[in-house]
């Protein structure tokens, strides 16, 4: 068995036909260099042990690189890959949202609506993200290819070598008041929910009866013609919300600026949806002598309890996210 000819032969079948034979000829003489005149099998495994792995030295030899995505562009990559996918994921189940919102029809009850828009939504984040991960991926794989630069330096954010100047930029940030991707993507969804039921909460909060088998339809809890005499200012809500979130996902961890303009949004949202409970015509008037009746209670009592409540819960829920934001930012 000639070693070094299948060695040869290892190595050039791996690079492009018209280079064979030339570098057959080059490699054959390099090994011959590197072995006494008289040599046994024994000095031709250890030089062939010395040039390595076929693989790797026909990868050498290429002009290409045999991997997908090298060194070179890898973190980059690694990193594009985390910022964008979330940020297309969401955007596009706010659009699956925005969509049951403008299409909603009144003819589905809110357990049809959470159900479709659950399965839609999962099919839509594998969809996005399968398709932007395999299109940044051919957009790396053809920059890998077409950069002639053979220098092999890793290349930071800025698109340039690293330098100890970098590490400038970089901040270090106690786990706990960091920003997780998770708490951005779950602030979008959370306001994509809530607008969605604030604009449609006439066909999804709703009163029904059991009896017989079956739910009977017994009223809306709110006057919808009433919420929506509110939409400019609950839109300004809902820009703020997405602004806000915005900030978080650039500034990555919580400060004290962060926690005073999320404090600043809690409060504005706490008055506005005080200001909108406290309208004494927000509440459909035929689920307020219902519900009085099966609690036994007056209409007036109920009204004034649920109005009460809810405040006490905005309230509640506000102090608490207050309070979680000041206690991050002084970690």
């Amino acid at each position: 068995m000639n070693l070094i000819e299948i060695y040869i032969h290892e190595v050039t079948r791996r690079l492009p036909e018209q280079n064979r034979e030339d570098i057959a000829l080059e490699l054959r003489s390099t090994i011959e260099d590197m072995l006494p005149d008289d040599y046994d099998e024994k000095e031709v495994k250890a030089v062939l042990t010395k040039l390595g792995n076929p693989a790797i030295l026909a990868s050498e030899y290429r002009d290409q690189p045999m991997y997908l995505i090298g060194p070179r562009y890898f973190d980059l990559y690694v990193t594009l890959l985390k910022m964008i996918i979330p940020i297309a994921v969401v955007v596009s189940l706010i659009a699956l949202v925005a969509d049951y919102l403008i299409g909603y029809s009144g003819d589905k009850t809110v357990a049809d609506i959470v159900t479709a828009v659950i399965s839609r939504g999962i099919g839509t984040f594998l969809e996005v993200g399968i398709q932007v991960f395999f299109w940044i991926t051919v957009v790396f794989a053809i920059i890998e290819r077409a950069d002639k630069g053979k220098e092999g330096h890793p290349l930071t954010t800025k698109l340039r070598k690293w330098t100890p100047d970098d590490l400038k930029d970089i901040a270090l940030v106690h786990k706990k008041k960091a920003i997780t991707s998770f708490e951005v993507f779950g602030s979008l969804l959370w306001t994509a929910i809530w607008a969605t039921v604030y604009f449609n909460a006439e066909h999804l909060i709703r009163v029904y009866r059991g009896g017989e088998g079956a739910l009977n339809f017994v009223a809306p809890a709110f006057n919808q013609h009433v919420l929506l005499d509110y939409w400019p200012i609950i839109l300004i809500v809902i820009g703020l919300e997405v602004a806000l979130t915005i900030y978080k996902l650039i500034k990555r961890q919580w400060t004290r600026e962060l926690a005073l303009c999320n404090t600043a949004l809690e409060l504005i949202v706490l008055i506005v949806f005080a200001i909108i409970l406290i309208n004494p015509n927000v509440f459909n008037q035929e689920f307020i002598n219902y519900m009085s009746n099966l609690l036994t209670t007056t209409a007036n009592q109920f009204e004034t309890g649920l109005v009460g409540g809810g405040i006490a819960v905005l309230i509640l829920i506000a102090v608490l996210n207050i309070y979680e934001g000041f206690r991050k930012a002084r970690l």
